[in-house]
């Protein structure tokens, strides 16, 4: 279907032309893209790892990936929240899925490692659908081996950051831990968004602390609002290298349904959109957006809120980096530093 894509003046190639194809028909890649194999290489890719070994609770991440592609099928070229058209700005292309042993953790680990450092060997930037979140620890492994630690955003209704499971380091409410052991997250930049639930014990905020995590839970996004929360977590990021990884589970269960381990009480998928928007212009270097899980997904909410979380991703990066904060012209973010769990409460 060449013949019937979007083509950029400057030689991009976009999505299939929606008012020549039905949306609904053909295969589905993200957003309608081309593979990135029919495109060679390109500034932005995204790919699916189908996996779901390292899940505690309800399964079926494994079929996220293209749950979320179809989702995307609505998807349009242009988004006007960010002002920008990012298949346009830059090169997106879909390249499928990295197939990991699902019998294997640490195996799967090692090769979406080194198939995400072979995605970005020409420097460009990846989004990954996933599969759960144990799949965050090969991702910032690789980001980092490209650019040191790295800040980390982590969008969650959990922490993520407990020792073991049942003896196994390796699982999606462990990565996090691992990361600050290995070294590949920057301490003075880290922050969990949207937490909420009960928790094993007050030792998980304290060893969390110790971590060097800062949290905004989704009750301090109902009482502050998005505007100080995207304030906070600028100036705590700062123009580090940032990774960001979303766990949809973040929603409340009434925006995301379709996921493993739902908790009561949750940001909405417009206060979601519009922090990441906020975002805008900080060096944002790669991303993922894990736990969808579509046999509990009716209706797609949780897929098309997916989708549309991984639009905007693209759009921040096809945007790429600015000195500015938006809004101010002197390039200043005029606000106090995100506070620690035991200040935010």
């Amino acid at each position: 279907m060449t013949e019937a894509r979007i083509t950029a003046a400057n030689g991009n190639v976009g999505p299939i032309d929606s008012s020549r194809v039905p949306r609904y028909s053909g295969a589905a890649t993200f957003a309608r893209l081309p593979l990135l194999d029919e495109v060679g290489a390109a500034d932005v890719t995204v790919v699916g790892i189908p996996f779901d070994t390292g899940v505690s609770f309800r399964p079926g991440a494994r079929f996220g990936p293209n749950h979320v592609r179809e989702a995307s099928r609505l998807l349009r070229p242009y988004n006007p929240a960010l002002e920008v058209s990012p298949f346009e700005n830059v090169q997106v292309a879909d390249a499928g899925d990295i197939a990991v042993n699902p019998f294997n953790i640490e195996e799967a680990l090692d090769t979406a490692k080194a198939s995400a450092l072979e995605l970005t060997s020409d420097g460009g930037k990846l989004v990954t659908i996933g599969g759960d979140h144990t799949l965050a620890l090969p991702l910032l492994r690789a980001a980092a081996e490209r650019h040191g630690p790295v800040a980390l955003l982590h969008f969650d209704a959990h922490l993520d950051t407990w020792d073991t499971y049942f003896g196994a380091e390796y699982t999606h409410g462990t990565p996090f831990r691992r990361a600050f052991e290995e070294g590949i997250i920057d301490t003075e930049a880290l922050c969990h968004v949207g937490t909420r639930g009960p928790l094993y014990g007050v030792k998980d905020l304290e060893d969390d602390r110790r971590f060097g995590f800062g949290i905004v839970t989704s009750a301090d996004i109902f009482r502050l609002g998005v505007d100080e929360v995207v304030d906070k977590l600028r100036e705590r990021i700062g123009d580090r290298p940032l990774y960001i990884s979303v766990d949809i589970d973040v929603l409340d269960p009434a925006h995301a349904p379709g996921t493993g381990t739902p908790e009561a009480g949750g940001m909405t998928s417009r206060e979601l959109l519009e922090i990441l928007r906020g975002l805008r212009g900080l060096n944002l270097i790669g991303a993922d957006v894990v736990e969808v899980s579509p046999a509990y997904d009716h209706a797609d909410i949780t897929g098309v809120a997916a989708s549309h979380v991984t639009y905007d991703l693209v759009s921040l990066m096809a945007l790429g980096t600015s000195t500015q904060a938006e809004g101010n012209d002197d390039g200043r973010v005029d606000i106090a530093t995100v506070r620690q769990q035991d200040a935010i409460g």
